[in-house]
């Protein structure tokens, strides 16, 4: 995608640097700034604070991380591994990634694992941007579909309402994006679109991220807050809603950032369709119960009692804004149940979010 008009991922090996790149999302969208990981402790916070973040892209960043652990000297795979899986709970594709990088090194010797591991990581990068766009391609069919009956029933309709929940644009994976990879890929092909953008507390993940991402590829939309989605749905301003997943289990529940079940169960009461889409190394065939099986992260209270943004000065600052002494929960994502969900957008098609289509993903994956 693009920054400025330049082409740009969120992630790469910068070899005249000998380090590897990402785009410091913490920064933005005040601030674009590239940060630097050239160690283990740099991949590991880059992580956990959250400079990087979405499912996809955290991977790809565990896998850059255990290739930076192995050149600085590392000689157990096993613990690297291990430190990289405690970063983030609830993103599958963390464990996903560690372990074909654990699978792929285990067999070579020590001498040449920190080489194989850097060329798996950017592999892997390529892996996840091809994927991407092909979510985008099979998305955009629906889209169509969608488009063309509106325009049927109303030939006067200026444009395609999509309502997203969060983050899941090219921010969130190394290229492309998940939801808003078709939404790209139908702007591309003429399809006048407008969207809704749920600011996301506590981070504000859509306020900033998504936002910041739309208005570099020119596309239309509104930063609304987290609960007028539903109001905006009664009165027929939200034709489609497209989120992303961290975690999808066998029986199609979804689990992505805290809010999306609630506008799940708006669309499912105002009859508004309600993708989600994500590269099949997001869905968890290990699990069938999203809502009791899934670890959801409880992430660090300041992240609801203080906020950041630019002072009267234009400077980066954070501010309190709530009382002291009130106690804060603070749960990173819910889990919307496979009923309402519409279809589950990947890599290899639209599939039904329930287990008889996902174990025909399976098989087709063969695994």
């Amino acid at each position: 995608m693009h920054v400025n008009g330049q082409p740009c991922r969120t992630i790469w090996f910068d070899a005249a640097q000998d380090c590897v790149k990402v785009i410091d999302q913490t920064r933005l969208p005040h601030h674009f700034e590239i940060a630097a990981l050239r160690t283990l402790d740099d991949a590991c916070h880059a992580i956990v604070s959250m400079q990087i973040r979405g499912a996809p892209l955290i991977g790809v960043t565990a896998a850059f991380g255990v290739a930076l652990a192995l050149r600085e000297g590392a000689d157990e795979l096993d613990a690297v591994c291990a430190r990289l899986l405690k970063t983030r709970p609830t993103a599958v594709n963390l464990r996903w990634a560690l372990d074909r990088v654990r699978s792929h090194l285990e067999p070579l010797a020590f001498a040449a694992r920190a080489e194989a591991a850097l060329a798996l990581a950017q592999t892997l990068a390529e892996e996840d941007a091809l994927a991407c766009s092909a979510i985008g391609d099979h998305g955009l069919q629906l889209l169509k579909e969608i488009w063309t009956a509106k325009r049927v029933a109303n030939p006067a309709a200026p444009c395609l309402n999509v309502l997203t929940h969060c983050n899941a644009g090219w921010l969130a994976t190394v290229d492309w994006g998940t939801a808003l990879a078709p939404l790209y890929k139908a702007h591309a092909h003429g399809i006048p679109l407008h969207v809704w953008v749920d600011e996301t507390r506590p981070r504000n993940q859509g306020a900033f991220l998504t936002a910041w991402e739309l208005q570099q590829e020119g596309i239309p939309h509104t930063v609304i807050v987290d609960n007028a989605g539903g109001h905006l749905m009664q009165h027929g301003e939200v034709d489609l809603c497209i989120v992303g997943s961290d975690r999808t289990t066998a029986a199609g529940d979804v689990c992505n950032k805290i809010g999306t079940y609630l506008k799940a169960l708006a669309a499912h009461d105002n009859g508004i369709p309600f993708f989600v889409a994500l590269p099949v190394s997001t869905i968890d065939f290990s699990l069938q119960d999203g809502v009791r099986e899934i670890p959801i992260e409880q992430r660090h209270g300041s992240e609801v009692s203080h906020m950041q943004g630019l002072n009267t000065e234009g400077v980066l600052s954070r501010v309190q804004v709530m009382a002291s002494h009130s106690a804060v929960n603070n749960y990173g994502f819910d889990v919307t149940p496979a009923r309402l969900v519409t279809a589950l957008i990947t890599e290899h098609g639209v599939f039904g979010a329930d287990a008889v289509s996902l174990q025909t993903l399976r098989a087709q994956l063969g695994r």
